[in-house]
Order: structure tokens, then C-alpha cells, then sequence
């Protein structure tokens, strides 16, 4: 598939998986990938963690949208950008919007976000959502990648604008639900991306969460993005004594040590190589959408070099989907 239409094909992308899996590496992987085919995008964050930042190198940002990559017309590289959102930032902007400045800073000095969201469950990501809906419409950048809350959250996240729709009939509440609904449930505006790592636990839940998306959301499902995955080596598990060049030494002049632990780490790669093809097969089997195969990287920290790496995988992934 030609990535550029990958990466084109809806405004906005919703990176979703368990805690733990790299959706947030994810999410600034496939930013830096669409940025590459003249994209422009904008990563958005809503926990306040703003750990997305450490893929490009950068200082946390706050709500004010900040660039974390450059763009450069010349080599066809759109800008990466990067911001925040709050419910309480998004409630005093919106109210901002509509000529209520003086009672917007109040309420938010006076913690009333807080009540109304006690009395009305869901209403802090029904605004988290509107704003990504309005950021959407005024088309400044050409993909939006929201980096959603781990998967438990993320389908009450997801939902909380059908369940305000039922429950609101009336008022800007109900005016603002029916909007997101909108924006959700329409393919060419939004899609829903899942991270899993190659193991059994993240695997259960991403099955769950997409069908839990498809069936009661109605959102419509991109490629699964398998993080973490081990490439196959050849010989990996063959003894190390029967590799060693015997033209430059013996076999012999190895330590037991280091040749005991030469095939420990033998036998642990290929195991759990064959544990993650394992996992796979399942997963295809029981969900019907293409995976992308993203690289275990040993380092300690994922940073600028290691999100390019993860670009260029992601990249070689589409180009392998059947467009």
C-alpha cells in the first residue's frame, strides 16, 4: 500500500492498547512516518504525561502547541507538532469561544469542572473529545494522532460521547456529542489504532477492545501495530562452539563462562521468538485485521534515533499491507 494514502486516509488516528505496550512511542512513530510524506501532524496528548516528548528529543509542552519536528519543504517533510489537553484548558476555551472570558476564568479558579464532572460522568472527555473535534475541523494539520488512555479507559473515553448523547437530549451538551459520535463513526475522519505486544495478557485485551470498538462504538479499526517483536536469526540456536572459526582459535580457548551464557541467550531468543509467532498466528486468527511488526529495541530510553528506527519499520509495514 502506498504510505502516503495510509497516512492520509483519516484526519484522525486514535493510538489505543494496554499500559505498558509503547502505544506513546507509537503514536510518535507514525507522526514522524506521515511527516515524511508531506503530512503535517499533530500528536496529542491527554493524561499530562507528556512522554511522547522524550521520542523527539524535547522538553515536556504544555496546551500550547509546540514543534518537534521542523518541516522542510524542499525535502517534501511536513512539521510534527506537539500539545496537550485538559478538560479544564478545553472547558475555558470553549467558553472563551462563545464570549464568556470572565465567567471561564472563574469557574476554572473555583475547581467547577470538578463538581459538574461528579454530577455528570464522562463530561471532562466529552470535552477532551470536542476539542479534538474542533482542532480536526480547522484542518491546520493534516492527521491528528491522539495518544489515548490504556485500553480499560479508552473504551469508557471513546464512549462517553454515546452515553452523554443518550443521556443529555437536549442543550450544547447533546449539540456537542452528536459532533463527536460524528466524527468517530465516519472512517474518512477518524480510525482507531491498537498496540499490543507480542505476548498472551495484551493480546486478550486488544481482542476484547476491538471488538468492543467495532460492536458498540462503531469506529472503524486500522492495522494492529505489534510492538517489541524479535527477528528471526539464523542459528541462533545452534551451540556457539560449533560457529567459532577455528582457522583464528580453538574452541577451546573460549571460557565455560561465556559459552554457558552464549547459549542461555541462545535458547532464550529462539524461545521466545517462537512464543511471539505463536501469539501472532492467534491473534490473526482470532481478529481479522492486518499487523504491522514493529522491533524489540534493547535500549534503555526510546529518543529521537530510536523513533526514526520505528518510523522506518512502520513505514516498511504499510508499504506491505494490501492497500
Amino acid at each position: 500500500m502506498d504510505p502516503a494514502q495510509f497516512f492520509s486516509a483519516s484526519r484522525v488516528v486514535i493510538v489505543a492498547g494496554k499500559g505498558g505496550v509503547g502505544k506513546t512511542v507509537v503514536a510518535g512513530a507514525l507522526a514522524r512516518a506521515a511527516s515524511r510524506y508531506g503530512i503535517a501532524s499533530t500528536i496529542l496528548e491527554i493524561e499530562g504525561r507528556c512522554s511522547v516528548a522524550a521520542s523527539f528529543d524535547a522538553p515536556a509542552f504544555g496546551y500550547d502547541e509546540v514543534e518537534l519536528v521542523r518541516g522542510d519543504k524542499s525535502a517534501g517533510r511536513a512539521p510534527v507538532r506537539g500539545r496537550t489537553i485538559t478538560p479544564d484548558l478545553a472547558l475555558v476555551e470553549y467558553l472563551e469561544d462563545h464570549g464568556l472570558r470572565r465567567v471561564a476564568r472563574r469557574m476554572a479558579a473555583i475547581g467547577v469542572l470538578e463538581v459538574v464532572a461528579t454530577a455528570t460522568p464522562g463530561i471532562k472527555d466529552l470535552l477532551v473529545l470536542g476539542k479534538v473535534k474542533q482542532l480536526e475541523q480547522t484542518r491546520r494539520s493534516d492527521l491528528l494522532v491522539l495518544d489515548a488512555p490504556a485500553a480499560g479507559h479508552a473504551l469508557s473515553f471513546l464512549d462517553a460521547a454515546r452515553v452523554l448523547h443518550d443521556t443529555a437530549k437536549v442543550g450544547p451538551i447533546h449539540h456537542q456529542a452528536v459532533e463527536v459520535l460524528a466524527m468517530l463513526r465516519d472512517p474518512a475522519r477518524t480510525q482507531v489504532m491498537l498496540v499490543t505486544l507480542a505476548e498472551e495478557t495484551p493480546i486478550n485485551e486488544l481482542i476484547e477492545t476491538a471488538y468492543r470498538l467495532e460492536d458498540q462504538l462503531r469506529v472503524s479499526l486500522g492495522p494492529v501495530i505489534v510492538n517489541g517483536v524479535l527477528p528471526a536469526l539464523a542459528g541462533i540456536d545452534r551451540d556457539p562452539t560449533e560457529l567459532i572459526d577455528t582457522a583464528l582459535f580453538d574452541a577451546t580457548d573460549v571460557p565455560k563462562a561465556q559459552l554457558s551464557s552464549l547459549r542461555a541467550a541462545g535458547r532464550w531468543w529462539s524461545t521466545r521468538y517462537a512464543r511471539q509467532r505463536e501469539e501472532l498466528a492467534r491473534l490473526a486468527d482470532a481478529l481479522p485485521l492486518p499487523q504491522i511488526e514493529l522491533p524489540q529495541l534493547f535500549g534503555p530510553t526510546i529518543g529521537a534515533a530510536e523513533s526514526v528506527e520505528l518510523s522506518d519499520a512502520l513505514v516498511r509495514g504499510v508499504s506491505q499491507l494490501d492497500g
